[in-house]
């Protein structure tokens, strides 16, 4: 027996209907990662020349920070390796350390 009633679903705003806006996420995730990883290479370029006293770069890379969600025209997208991590090995202290944060993405 089907029972009627007056209850509508809503769509939820992660759910994912058709198959061209899993495409746009995806590329705009793509793009996001390769924009980030662009930037962090530009910003390690250009501080190159700081060296520690035994010859090494003072800044290397570091990794990656954690998977971020950033809101875009399309609805949120996650970005896995959404924060590029650059170690600066020649800090004494807070107040000196060079760090690097990308102009893209929210703090």
């Amino acid at each position: 027996m089907e029972t009627s009633t007056n209850v509508v679903r809503l769509r939820q705003p992660d759910a994912i209907e058709d198959p061209l806006t899993e495409v746009l996420r995806a590329g705009a995730r793509r793009l996001l990662f390769q924009a980030v990883e662009m930037e962090a290479e530009a910003f390690l370029t250009a501080m190159q020349d700081l060296r520690l006293p035994d010859g090494r770069a003072r800044l290397v890379r570091h990794g990656h920070g954690p998977e971020r969600t950033i809101q875009t025209g399309i609805g949120p997208v996650p970005v896995p390796v959404a924060r590029v991590r650059v170690q600066d090995r020649g800090a004494t202290g807070a107040e000196n350390r060079v760090r690097f944060t990308s102009t893209l993405l929210p703090k």
